[in-house]
């Protein structure tokens, strides 16, 4: 139960400790304005830039990096909205990593590899990046969860 109460506490804490992460607005229309941390004004590494390659393949160019607005959009899932906490008692209520099907629209041939926190893309899963609230899932026969920040933490 202490262990349970550590893990709901961590996640609470990492969603709140967002108002120098990406944050909102209201915008006077009942829905919200992202404001981005600065940060996703820097250019794509060598990682960020060979993620977007796997999934996105030669229409990369196309619905990406031509797209300004796409493109803010996923450098901030990539450096700011998507954590992955290694926690030694977990609770086993939350979807797995296998129950998310992969976003193969631009790429038919993206598979699933073994998990490695190093390497995880997670722009090859179906996520709802969008969903108003933070997802948690868990890795399949780990200890890992893939925490997703909502767009409008505050």
């Amino acid at each position: 139960m202490r262990k349970t109460l550590l893990f709901i506490s961590i996640i609470f804490l990492s969603c709140n400790v967002g108002t120098a992460n990406a944050q909102s607005v209201s915008n006077g229309y009942g829905s919200k304005t992202i404001v981005f941390n600065p940060n996703v004004k820097a250019p794509l590494n060598g990682a960020e830039k060979g993620m977007l390659t796997e999934v996105y393949g030669e229409t990369l160019q196309k619905n990406v990096l031509d797209n300004p607005e796409r493109l803010r959009s996923i450098k901030n899932i990539l450096r700011n909205r998507v954590e992955i906490l290694k926690m030694s008692h977990y609770p086993k209520d939350y979807k797995l990593l296998s129950q998310i099907p992969l976003f193969n629209k631009y790429n038919s041939s993206l598979k699933r590899e073994v998990f490695s926190k190093s390497t995880f893309n997670s722009l090859k899963y179906n996520f709802d990046f969008y969903a108003k609230q933070t997802q948690v899932f868990r890795v399949d026969n780990t200890n890992y969860y893939i925490v997703i920040k909502s767009q409008h933490q505050n």
